[in-house]
């Protein structure tokens, strides 16, 4: 048996990679601090536990849901999205249930895009969206995200061919990895780059309820014109930490919505409706589990960035998500430091360079650990001669 040349393709799993490095470490019994994932450490809030619980014992929750899910999910997602952003969502046709975001940011290439075609993609970027590329055997650009430009796309920089050539693109804020955060201008100037150009956008919102200092992250949604071009990618994965409940789903734009509604016609009969039934809950019931959750991540971020600060290393808060884009120190490649830092420190952190070209000369920090374990990372790398001698990142 041989593979698939569209398996052959596919890229390496870039955090597959990094979770195997940290597993060897433990198990040679290094007491490793693992700030190099993604995965939420505090539990799924028991309101919401309990919703699954209940509805688990429901025999009628234990046959086939219908295949593009059930109605009380649809209009909860709708009543959430008109209460926290104003937006009217049609439950028929404006949304897609997702066996989380992840799986309908690689089907939705699939449904528009044609082999050999090209799609636009942020650099850094969030690894695995260049799995529908692979998947999908299209073509991909990127847009630099610079500090400069605040790390969101310029798309007045980009060459003339590849914005012809383009068909589809991606954003993401908050944004994996440099906490940037979006403007209503920059959606505005999207929608109206997108219109222009006839490319269509898919904003992945996954950080949607993470936003720091009082900034409350927006929904692409909100601007005037978004649904005539593109949809939103939204997870319950970050915001009810029901990351291994495998559960998301797409809104906007009807015809975007009926593709990944055919496409998954075909591959899946939806979630189990006992899944559904809690994460309706999850958006409609109380929502003091995500202002209390994100008080915990603001605080996490204030004693990582202050104690960084301290020991002399030149570092930005992040204004949103759950992690910290920070600056290597002079004279080291992002990977170079990772490695410095796990085999020196036993400190586990995401090489920028993971995240793309321009994630050169960063590492991506979780937020994703007790505020006594970010000190105690902190304090293992003022050991380290680059700091100890007060040698700040330029």
């Amino acid at each position: 048996m041989t593979r698939s040349k569209r398996l052959k393709n596919l890229p390496e799993q870039f955090f597959a990679k990094l979770a195997s490095r940290v597993t060897q470490a433990i198990a040679e019994g290094r007491d490793i601090i693992n700030l190099g994932q993604g995965n939420p450490d505090r539990p799924t809030p028991q309101h919401i536990i309990k919703a699954m619980q209940e509805a688990t014992a429901d025999p009628t929750m234990h046959k086939y849901s219908p295949f593009r899910g059930i109605t009380p999910f649809k209009e909860a997602i709708a009543a959430f999205y008109k209460r926290e952003y104003n937006v009217d969502i049609d439950t028929q046709t404006e949304i897609a249930i997702l066996f989380g975001a992840k799986s309908g940011l690689v089907e939705l290439p699939l449904t528009i895009l044609d082999p050999g075609d090209t799609m636009l993609l942020p650099d850094p970027g969030y690894p695995d969206y260049l799995s529908s590329v692979a998947l999908a055997d299209i073509k991909f650009e990127t847009m630099p995200l610079l500090a400069d430009h605040h790390f969101l796309p310029d798309y007045a920089a980009l060459d003339d061919a590849v914005i012809e050539a383009a068909k589809l693109m991606y954003i993401n804020y908050p944004n994996n990895p440099t906490g940037a955060v979006a403007t209503p201008a920059f959606f505005d100037e999207t929608i109206e780059f997108a219109k222009k150009n006839n490319i269509t956008v898919m904003h992945d919102f996954a950080y949607a309820s993470l936003g720091f200092d009082g900034q409350r992250p927006i929904s692409f949604l909100q601007s005037d014109g978004a649904k005539e071009v593109g949809i939103e990618f939204y997870t319950l994965s970050k915001t009810y930490n029901m990351a291994g409940w495998r559960v998301g789903f797409a809104v906007g734009n009807a015809a975007l919505i009926e593709g990944l509604n055919l496409l998954q016609d075909h591959l899946y009969c939806s979630i189990f409706p006992a899944i559904q039934i809690a994460s309706a809950v999850a958006l409609t019931d109380s929502q003091q589990c995500v202002v209390d959750q994100l008080a915990v991540y603001e605080q996490r971020r204030n004693v990582l960035i202050t104690a960084c600060q301290r020991i002399g290393w030149a570092v930005n808060a992040p204004e949103g998500s759950f992690f910290a884009w920070l600056k290597v120190p002079e004279g080291y490649t992002s990977e170079g430091f990772a490695d410095y830092l796990l085999d020196e420190v036993n400190i586990a952190v995401a090489a920028g360079n993971g995240f793309g070209k321009f994630g050169e000369g960063y590492i991506r920090v979780g937020l994703l650990v007790e505020e006594s374990r970010l000190l105690e990372a902190v304090e293992r790398i003022s050991s380290l001669p680059e700091f100890s001698t007060n040698l700040s990142v330029q």
